[in-house]
């Protein structure tokens, strides 16, 4: 089981978060640290990590590719964090990976038992097999956003799509042709995921595209969004990891 609360105005919130009381048997993943590669010019504020060094830290936590580990992972913002994690496992071609529903927080509403206690470092035998064709660069969608069949879609909250407000970056708007699906309409205020059925109601425009492109502010809420379209049996987008933070690096 891995540990994945973050907070983007408080980096150190998250570890501390941890080591106050999580789930027994849980080791941590940061997302600065373990989840994401040094910020560049470009590439966005949180760019996937280096592949070999990321394979480490599994190792660490003792993931086997033969036979798969089971990996279930949590977070206490409506899978905002783990579904970054989740996306990362299956990119490198693992796929016995799930997401704790609810995270932390229905743990702790369960009545269920927290620990403080740190799991010791493992010896994982982790082998990545990277699915290439699941991301995608700005020159990629710049070149594709605009052809018939291609649906890009943004997956932060709408005011910030419509550039109404944008906290983060220096500039505000959204890709010139994209569609917004909030990654938070995927789940409840409490963090659960919604039912199969509204899920698959919220995806049908999805049906009808040859290619689905999925970018947040930084590749980590995208990821929240493709995992909702793969828990109802849809074809899985691709990712543009840089995100808009990338996308107006340019601007």
């Amino acid at each position: 089981m891995i540990d994945c609360r973050f907070s983007l105005p408080d980096p150190d919130l998250g570890q501390q978060q941890y080591d106050t009381g999580h789930i027994p048997g849980a080791y941590y993943l940061d997302l600065n640290r373990h989840l994401s590669s040094p910020v560049q010019a470009h590439g966005g504020r949180h760019p996937l990590p280096h592949w070999p060094q990321f394979v480490e830290s599994l190792n660490l936590l003792g993931i086997q590719s033969n036979p798969q580990t089971p990996v279930v992972i949590y977070d206490a913002s409506r899978f905002a964090f783990a579904a970054r994690l989740w996306w990362m496992l299956r990119y490198l071609g693992h796929e016995n990976v799930a997401l704790l529903d609810g995270g932390i927080n229905a743990w702790i509403a369960a009545g269920l038992p927290l620990s403080s206690k740190t799991p010791q470092p493992q010896i994982g035998r982790f082998v990545p097999q990277p699915q290439a064709n699941w991301i995608v660069d700005i020159d990629y969608v710049r070149q594709h956003k605009d052809n018939p069949g291609t649906m890009v879609i943004d997956a932060r909250a709408g005011d910030r799509f419509r550039g109404e407000r944008e906290p983060i970056d220096p500039i505000a708007g959204s890709v010139p042709g994209a569609v917004n699906y909030f990654w938070q309409d995927i789940s409840t205020e409490a963090g659960l995921l919604k039912s199969p059925g509204e899920l698959a109601n919220y995806w049908r425009a999805v049906d009808d595209a040859d290619e689905v492109i999925v970018y947040c502010g930084s590749g980590v809420t995208a990821c929240v969004d493709l995992f909702s379209q793969v828990v109802v049996g849809k074809p899985m987008g691709k990712l543009y990891p840089g995100g808009w933070s990338d996308w107006c690096s340019y601007l």
